[in-house]
């Protein structure tokens, strides 16, 4: 049987993997005295974080909630959500700020008909899925975009739009004030146009067939990192302010988001 292994790849920015480890020093902590075995001491990190998602050594990740809701349903559940400390963002919640060139004489979303748009993943809800339920309304015949890249990222949608290969992209909010925090130089030329509808923050999840007492202490001990005074600094540079327990009833707006783009005949972003 292989080892218990966690993971944490969501914001994880290089700037950052000093904080998100000490954050996962202090979560191991609090896992080991709720009685949680084999905690792991290190967190694994790989290319393929999807594939982590669905390994069955799984025992700790945080994944995005499009995904969580619909491929990874057999997979994962989540236990916590995180309070983040910043512009987008209200308790457990979070939207995307949808972004243009600050040069761009766009003033509305209805502007950027027939422009390009780059999109981070085709299963991320703060870039393709809030986007989607944002431009449905405006769409013609399934369609509003000239053209749709996929870049592989947040970072790299903002990085495409501020190049002029793209013209806009939604970008998660969290992401969006990291970039500003630790690397201003790749958003100063852009701006935010509007942002999307708030939905469930990015949860913290285990694995779906987890026994209901390890998903309870492993809830616990997230909640009391969450107010360990010796874990403050490296959650002010995640911008973690708190965290409250979450369950899978809880991420039915981001299915409510895709039926509503799928009702105004917007299925994909096109």
């Amino acid at each position: 049987m292989n080892s218990p292994f966690a993971s944490l790849p969501q914001y994880d920015l290089p700037e950052l993997t000093g904080a998100t480890d000490a954050w996962w020093v202090g979560i191991a902590g609090h896992l080991r005295r709720q009685g949680v075995a084999d905690v792991p001491d290190t967190l694994t990190r790989a290319s393929d974080g999807e594939g982590l998602w669905r390994d069955p050594a799984l025992l700790l990740t945080q994944t995005c909630g499009y995904p969580l809701m619909t491929e990874l349903r057999e997979y994962l559940q989540p236990v916590a959500t995180p309070d983040y400390d910043c512009e987008g963002c209200a308790p457990g919640l979070y939207s995307s700020a949808i972004i243009v060139r600050r040069a761009d004489s766009v003033t509305s979303l209805s502007d950027l008909r027939g422009r390009r748009a780059a999109v981070n993943n085709a299963n991320s809800h703060s870039g393709m899925n809030a986007l989607r339920h944002t431009v449905a309304p405006l769409a013609q015949a399934g369609t509003f975009f000239g053209s749709v890249v996929l870049s592989g990222g947040h970072a790299l949608s903002a990085e495409a739009v501020r190049r002029g290969e793209a013209d806009v992209a939604a970008i998660d909010s969290v992401t969006w004030a990291l970039l500003h925090r630790y690397r201003p130089q790749a958003v100063d030329e852009l701006r935010v146009l509007q942002w999307t509808r708030q939905a469930p923050a990015l949860p913290y999840a285990v694995r779906v067939d987890a026994q209901a007492d390890l998903v309870r202490r492993i809830r616990d001990a997230l909640l009391d990192a969450a107010k360990d005074p010796d874990l403050a600094t490296c959650r002010g540079d995640l911008l973690i302010k708190a965290m409250r327990p979450a369950d899978v009833e809880d991420y039915a707006p981001i299915l409510a988001m895709k039926a509503e783009a799928e009702r105004l005949g917007y299925p994909q972003v096109a």
